[in-house]
C-alpha cells in the first residue's frame, strides 16, 4: 500500500517517520512547503506540490492536522482525487460531527474515512507506541490496519464514523483531571521542601502513578516547559468534549476548571507550552504563604 502523509507538526512528522520505516510511505504534504521538503529530502521520498498530486500517489492518506476547518479542507481538497477503494485515515482531534462530514465529502468519490486520533505524546508519535482510537466501517478499518499499526501499538475500531473522536474526547477529560492533580501534588510538594527528583521516581512507582506524571512532572522540576502537547491545543480539545457534553444538558467541572486554567495560561503567553505549564498557576497558590515566612 503507498500512504501519503498531510500534516508535519510536532506528532506528525514522527509518524510519517515510522510509516517510512515500514516501507509504506510515498509522499508528504504540509501548508508549509519547506517542511514537506525537508522531510521528503531526508526520507528519499517525494514532496507533493498540492493535495491532489498526494492523493495520486497513494492508496492512503494519512492526516494529522489541527483544527476542525483544517480536516474538512483537507478532505474537500483530497475527495476529487481519491478513487473507489481509496482510505483517508485522520489522526486528528476534532468533533466527532467534524468525522462525520468528512466522511460525507469522500462519499461520492467511493473512499472511505476514518477517525483515528491518537494518545500517546511525542514520545509515542516518535517511538511508534500510540494508542488509536478508530471509528469507521470494518472492512475500511481492516484494510488501513497495516497503516496504523505502523504508527501505534495498540488500535481499537470503537463503531462507526465518530466513534474515534468520541473515545478520544474520553482520554481528554482524563487527562484534564491527571494534569490538574499532578500539578496540584507537586506544587504541594515543592512547598513542603521535598526533593522532587526522588519523589517523582518513588511515586512514579506507586498508585497514585500515571504516563503524564512520570514524563511530565520533571518539566516541573525543571521549570521549563517545551512542547509535548500545546496548552491551547488541548484547551481546544477540551471544547470540543464541553460541546459533546452540553447536548446532554451537562457541564463537566473538571472540563470547566481545566479550560479556565488554560484561559488564564494563554492570556499570560503561555499558550505554546506543554500542558505541564499548568504548574505554574498551582505554585502560585503557595506563594503567599511563602512570603509570610520566608521561604
Amino acid at each position: 500500500m503507498r500512504v501519503g502523509f498531510v500534516g508535519l507538526g510536532a506528532m506528525g512528522a514522527h509518524m510519517a517517520r515510522n510509516l517510512h520505516k515500514a516501507g509504506l510511505l510515498s509522499s508528504v504534504w504540509s501548508r508549509t512547503p519547506q517542511k514537506a521538503q525537508t522531510l521528503a529530502a531526508e526520507l528519499g521520498i517525494a514532496a507533493s506540490a498540492t493535495l491532489p498530486e498526494l492523493a495520486g500517489r497513494a492508496d492512503a492518506v494519512v492526516s494529522c492536522v489541527s483544527a476542525d476547518a483544517d480536516v474538512l479542507e483537507v478532505a474537500g481538497a483530497l475527495a476529487p482525487a481519491l478513487g473507489t477503494g481509496a482510505l483517508l485515515i485522520d489522526c486528528s482531534t476534532t468533533a466527532a460531527d467534524t468525522a462525520r462530514r468528512a466522511a460525507d465529502l469522500l462519499r461520492p468519490s467511493g473512499a472511505s474515512f476514518l477517525d483515528c486520533p491518537v494518545s500517546g505524546g511525542v514520545e509515542g508519535a516518535r517511538d511508534g507506541t500510540l494508542a488509536i482510537m478508530c471509528g469507521g466501517d470494518p472492512e475500511a478499518f481492516e484494510r488501513a490496519r497495516p497503516v496504523l499499526e505502523a504508527m501505534g501499538r495498540t488500535v481499537t475500531l470503537f463503531g462507526p464514523v465518530g466513534s474515534g473522536q468520541a473515545a478520544k474526547a474520553t482520554n481528554q477529560i482524563m487527562c484534564a483531571g491527571i494534569i490538574e492533580a499532578v500539578a496540584e501534588a507537586m506544587a504541594f510538594a515543592r512547598a513542603q521542601g521535598l526533593p522532587l527528583e526522588k519523589l517523582i521516581d518513588t511515586l512514579g512507582k506507586g498508585a497514585g502513578s500515571s504516563w503524564y506524571f512520570v514524563h511530565r512532572a520533571p518539566n516541573m522540576v525543571r521549570g521549563s516547559y517545551p512542547a509535548g502537547f500545546r496548552v491551547r491545543l488541548h484547551a481546544k480539545d477540551l471544547s470540543i468534549c464541553r460541546d459533546m457534553a452540553a447536548r446532554f444538558g451537562v457541564s463537566l467541572p473538571v472540563v470547566e476548571r481545566m479550560l479556565g486554567e488554560y484561559a488564564e495560561l494563554i492570556a499570560r503567553g503561555h499558550g505554546d507550552e506543554d500542558i505541564s505549564s499548568t504548574f505554574r498557576l498551582k505554585a502560585e497558590l503557595f506563594e503567599p504563604a511563602a512570603r509570610e515566612t520566608g521561604g
